[in-house]
């Protein structure tokens, strides 16, 4: 309920970008949170959540919210892995959850500078690391070209995302 409800709240005053780091992996009120998001894509927000730092398959294990609820899917959902800094296979940060259908896009999120308590600095690693990376490109899109839909934003960060040739994260044990 307190995630639909932020959904809607964040719809409501004017979000274009929603960061949801956090997730699980049950959720009893599927429905609820599934309407919110729906309500999220009627309004043109685009949704972005974090893959989860359980190193399991998401496609094999789901991690909720997701953009599908009862073969449903949301089109202005992306799910954010965590990459490390070496483009080899390592690149998929170890604890990051993965899936070659569940997972749209990586970022990086090992070692990521960020604020905490009494005005303090420090270095954390997650998937709610790579999220935030994910929306502020978006929002650098959408400054660029506000007429932008959260679907347009989407395609441009997947198409300009840079693949790494010859990696198969299933192969490598990630």
């Amino acid at each position: 309920k307190d995630i639909a409800n932020s959904i809607r709240y964040a719809v409501d005053n004017g979000a274009q970008i929603i960061n949801m780091s956090f997730g699980k992996s049950y959720s009893p009120r599927q429905k609820i949170v599934f309407e919110a998001i729906k309500y999220a894509q009627q309004n043109n927000v685009l949704l972005l959540h974090a893959a989860g730092n359980s190193n399991q398959d998401n496609d094999l294990i789901p991690v909720f919210p997701s953009k599908e609820y009862q073969k449903e899917v949301i089109e202005n959902w992306l799910e954010i892995g965590a990459s490390s800094p070496v483009a080899d296979s390592s690149f998929i940060a170890r604890f990051s959850n993965f899936g070659k259908n569940s997972i749209d896009i990586f970022a990086p999120g090992l070692r990521i500078r960020s604020t905490v308590p009494d005005n303090q600095y420090n270095l954390a690693s997650g998937t709610s690391m790579a999220t935030p990376v994910v929306a502020g490109a978006a929002a650098l899109l959408y400054q660029v070209n506000p007429n932008l839909t959260p679907q347009m934003v989407k395609m441009i960060l997947e198409f300009t995302a840079q693949p790494l040739s010859g990696y198969n994260m299933l192969e490598q044990g990630a």
